[in-house]
């Protein structure tokens, strides 16, 4: 699986073996909790390049609250590594697309939605299928108003990361 994630102070960084699929990650990489990345990076890991250094790219935020990037160098193959950044943010829900009119079929995506038990559109409630612990296929209601898209579960209340555009 590659090396195992090494640790000084509050970072740490594994190899790229890691996958990405429709935001998800599989045996996701271990955590950094830090203001500036790039000195991060070098700094916990000095010299020796078996970690990655120099974080290219943007971040990406998914949807339990953390951020991904991607170093361009070292690591254990030498073709850099996926790291996470926590910076507190908790988890959110998104929606594909991120508008449409009244009957728009769209995807919620999320983490632990299984089990939701309701859905609604800036207070307005949808009917919807929970496809997968990760997706909610729905249809914008009658009635809906541009604002946050909100799942409900027996755990609590997730709320879209930005605000449902409902067009006229």
């Amino acid at each position: 699986m590659g090396s195992t994630p090494h640790s000084r102070g509050t970072a740490q960084v594994r190899d790229r073996s890691s996958t990405i699929d429709r935001g998800q990650i599989s045996s996701p990489p271990a955590e950094a909790s830090v203001p500036n990345l790039a000195n991060l990076l070098d700094q916990s890991h000095g010299a020796d390049g078996l970690h990655g250094r120099y974080p290219i790219q943007h971040l990406f935020q998914a949807t339990n609250g953390a951020f991904y990037g991607v170093t361009d160098s070292d690591g254990s193959s030498g073709d850099g590594t996926i790291f996470r950044l926590s910076v507190g943010l908790g988890p959110f829900v998104e929606t594909a697309p991120t508008s449409g009119k009244v009957g728009t079929n769209l995807i919620i995506l999320g983490n632990k939605l299984k089990g939701a038990i309701k859905v609604s559109f800036n207070g307005t409630a949808a009917v919807f299928k929970v496809v997968s612990a990760t997706e909610i296929a729905t249809t914008v209601p009658s009635g809906a108003t541009t604002g946050p898209v909100e799942v409900t579960t027996p755990s609590g209340t997730l709320t879209s990361n930005v605000n449902f555009l409902v067009k006229k």
